[in-house]
């Protein structure tokens, strides 16, 4: 499967379907070209590993990532993508209710390049799709 061409996607990793809909409602309101994928539990996270190992999806330019999710937390997924040999450099982007110190810490202790904690209401979110729009897809250089 070819990808030549097309903007790499963004994962969002949200269990919450209100949430979900939240991060599409404002990336389309701020014409992000990157297509979103979403994963609803840990595992399935985890399952796009094997996907991009096996060339079935192309890695994606960043991923946005909530701790608190079923079948395995947001922090272990953190954990097993900064462990993977090819996909350790993708971008990490947690994005989550939390604002507990602790969480904050153990984010950045496991290799999270950035610690947003999701704002209340649409305008608020729009500013962060419209951040994550700037730096993580368009200014940001990853390594190849």
């Amino acid at each position: 499967m070819s990808n030549a061409g097309r903007q790499p996607s963004i994962l969002v990793v949200e269990d919450n379907p209100v949430d979900i809909d939240l991060v599409r409602r404002a990336f389309e309101r701020r014409t992000l070209s990157n297509p979103l994928t979403v994963a609803r539990d840990g595992v399935e996270a985890l399952e796009f590993l094997d996907r991009w190992e096996r060339g079935e999806l192309a890695p994606p330019a960043v991923i946005l990532l909530d701790i608190e999710l079923p079948k395995v937390d947001g922090l272990e997924v953190l954990r097993r993508i900064r462990a993977h040999e090819r996909f350790r450099r993708i971008p990490v982007v947690m994005l989550t209710s939390s604002s507990e110190d602790r969480d904050i810490a153990t984010a950045y202790d496991c290799g999270a390049n950035s610690y947003i904690v999701k704002p209340l209401g649409f305008a608020k979110f729009l500013d962060v799709a419209e951040q994550v729009k700037l730096y993580w897809c368009l200014l940001n250089h990853p390594p190849v």
